[in-house]
């Protein structure tokens, strides 16, 4: 068995590889940012490989990935499956696994304390490849932090020239990490990213797409050929800012994008159809009673009377998105709007709800992947 570096040219999505004592870990923000991030969701969503995968060309037949998962227990809800790790030879799933432990970072839901304890390197084990030379892509678990400790095969291992697609820079909230998907290929970006035959950079944070500038400053210095920009439910269920500052963030946060992609097909994104928090406030909540059951559903607490004095709902975010696109689009010919309700709308959730009122299941992402390579990438707004 040949052991080959990992190194930049190996990995794809990925903003940022951090090289430590226990392996390669892979950031979808840079170095810059990271150093600005506020709390420590944020940190654990970016250093959760969505859409980031090893791709290279090898003619072997056995390929071996070590790797160093990161698992997460929160007291009280039901375990969290395995991340999985998709394989792909020349295009097609030839394959998949996961690890069964690692470290785990345990967490008081209550009380927001949590607790590390270090675990094993695992190895992944890929066999019966086709002999002769191809394109493998390993597709890292979209919700599980992961290092890579080494990659072994038993022929050379060397990167894969550019596949010439164009790249689509994303960004979002969970709902763009991919939660409730079951696979790193199953969440919805990843889902129409496929059918459109683009290269995705995956910024979705969990709880996160809170129009952070040091977000738009990464999105501004990364190339792409299309930014979307997916904005609304973590505002709302953050409760983090009322409609007289939600304006100015927006354009600041474009405005941002746009010193670096001036010209780029720039799409903004309002949210899906959320019913807990359609016409009430935030801040949203675990709901305790759920809790109580063993389940994981979230619920709103808000006051709707109070979205007369600016409080956000996803309403009144739709309608203030719409608007904001409308006026810069005057200037901006290559900006343009999509409503997220045309994704998943009020007649979607009574057929597909969201299990957990907030977050679509694995069937839901893929809908709302396919109608976005439709309304996107199949139409003139690229």
């Amino acid at each position: 068995m040949l052991t080959t570096p990992i190194t930049a040219d190996l990995v794809r999505g990925a903003l940022d590889l951090e090289f430590t004592e226990r392996g390669v870990l892979p950031h979808r923000l840079p170095a810059r940012a990271r150093q600005q991030i506020p709390d420590g969701q944020l940190t654990m969503a970016e250093s959760q490989p969505s859409g980031v995968r090893l791709v290279f060309r090898t003619a072997a037949s056995l390929v071996e990935l070590d790797v160093l998962a990161t698992k997460r227990v929160f007291a009280g809800t039901p375990p969290r499956p395995d991340g999985v790790y998709e394989l792909f030879v020349d295009g097609r799933r030839s394959g998949q696994a996961s690890v069964a432990d690692g470290d785990t970072i345990s967490v008081d839901l209550a009380t927001g304390a949590a607790r590390h304890e270090p675990g094993p390197v695992r190895t992944l084990r890929f066999d019966g490849l086709p002999g002769h030379e191809k394109t493998v892509e390993i597709w890292l678990p979209h919700n599980e932090t992961t290092r890579l400790v080494a990659l072994r095969a038993d022929a050379s291992v060397h990167s894969a020239p550019s596949s010439g697609r164009r790249t689509w820079l994303h960004h979002g909230s969970s709902i763009s990490h991919g939660s409730n998907a079951t696979t790193p290929t199953g969440t919805w970006p990843a889902t129409a990213a496929t059918l459109a035959g683009v290269d995705l950079i995956n910024l979705g944070f969990s709880g996160s797409a809170l129009l952070d500038p040091f977000t738009a400053r990464a999105m501004r210095d990364t190339a792409a050929d299309l930014v979307s920009v997916k904005i609304g439910i973590n505002v709302v269920n953050a409760d983090l800012m009322r409609l007289r500052a939600f304006g100015p963030a927006v354009h600041g946060f474009l405005d941002t994008i746009r010193d670096g992609h001036p010209t780029t097909p720039l799409l903004v994104v309002s949210p899906i159809h959320c019913p807990i928090h359609e016409h009430t406030p935030g801040p949203g909540e675990l709901d305790p009673d759920a809790l109580r059951e063993g389940k994981v559903r979230f619920r709103a607490t808000g006051d709707p009377a109070k979205t007369a004095s600016g409080k956000l709902t996803l309403t009144v975010i739709r309608d203030e998105l719409a608007r904001i696109a409308k006026e810069r689009s005057a200037a901006d010919p290559n900006l343009r709007y999509l409503d997220g309700l045309e994704l998943y709308g009020e007649a979607d959730h009574a057929e597909l709800p969201l299990p957990d009122a907030l977050h679509p299941d694995a069937a839901t992402h893929r809908l709302i992947g396919e109608r976005f390579a439709r309304l996107v990438f199949d139409t003139a707004l690229t």
